[in-house]
């Protein structure tokens, strides 16, 4: 399920590969990531209609879960497909803290937004909402060690 990659490691590879894009090309960086975020398992469909897991600070309907499996981190997520910017930082989100430990994702910077030179791009509301994305994942993660 991972290769002993640390979060921190894993995000600071996604960074590298922002900083060398200008603004446009970041952009469809943020795509191609978004296009990747896997298919919500079925085991929680249901409570994605429900209206469960949803981060009511932003705008965009997004929904995440997050299990331990083997002591590791798994992420899973789901965003309205009309949001795909948003989509993109969900997938980059899953990407670097699925299979890392739970405590190396409790200790990845919260300016993620601003290291991968989006922060302008996306505009002022958004960039709050996906950082309610952050910190509600960061609330999950610390349940989920507190539960095990």
């Amino acid at each position: 399920m991972t290769d002993g990659t640390s979060a921190n490691e894993k995000l600071d590879r996604i960074v590298a590969e922002f900083s060398d894009l200008d603004p446009r090309e970041r952009l469809e960086l943020l795509l191609d990531f978004a296009e990747n975020l896997p298919p919500l398992p079925a085991k929680y469909q249901a409570e994605r209609d429900a209206g469960m897991n949803r981060v009511v600070e932003c705008q965009t309907p997004v929904f995440i879960w997050v299990e331990l499996v083997d002591g590791k981190l798994q992420l899973y997520a789901d965003v309205a497909p009309e949001a795909p910017t948003v989509k993109g930082f969900v997938g980059i989100l899953v990407d670097a803290l699925s299979g890392t430990d739970p405590r190396s994702a409790l200790g990845t910077p919260l300016d993620l937004l601003k290291r991968l030179g989006l922060a302008d791009a996306l505009g002022m509301v958004r960039a709050r909402g996906l950082s309610a994305v952050q910190h509600y994942i960061r609330r999950l993660v610390e349940k989920a060690l507190a539960n095990r």
